[in-house]
């Protein structure tokens, strides 16, 4: 295999129950029986990567310019096709960041620089879906 393909391994495990295998070793459990809510679904699990891929670079190039980050927190939603395959068609991402004195202009700034040149998985699922996107600054209490 090349270094830039990643291999992964989905086992049925019964049941509608799936375990994936990431390329990297680690085991997730994946539940495909709608009602029963024991493990995430694979849309699930897509929506978690579009917020966690976005999350990861935000926060790193909020620390790069030196913000005083104290929480930080990503929201996301979808909307959905009415028709199956039932694909996305918008997500949802908002950015809430708290703490002291943080830059309007660095959060816009790192969240533009996600979106455009950093997040793979926005990158992988933006050809059909749009993502919008928008931030919350909250200003930490003195103690935080």
């Amino acid at each position: 295999m090349m270094d830039n393909q990643k291999k992964a391994v989905i086992h049925y495990a019964g049941d509608e129950f799936f375990i994936g295998i990431t390329p990297g070793g680690h085991a997730v459990a994946i539940d495909t029986k709608g009602d029963r809510h024991s493990a995430p679904t694979p849309v699930e699990m897509l929506m978690l990567a579009v917020a966690g891929c976005t999350a990861a670079d935000v926060v790193s190039i909020l620390r790069k310019k030196r913000q005083d980050v104290r929480e930080y927190r990503v929201e996301i939603s979808g909307e959905r096709a009415a028709e199956h395959p039932r694909k996305f068609l918008k997500f949802f991402v908002k950015h809430i960041v708290t703490g002291h004195s943080i830059s309007e202009k660095a959060v816009a700034d790192a969240i533009e620089l996600s979106e455009t040149k950093y997040c793979s998985v926005a990158a992988t699922v933006r050809p059909t879906a749009t993502i919008e996107t928008s931030f919350e600054i909250i200003e930490a209490a003195h103690d935080q």
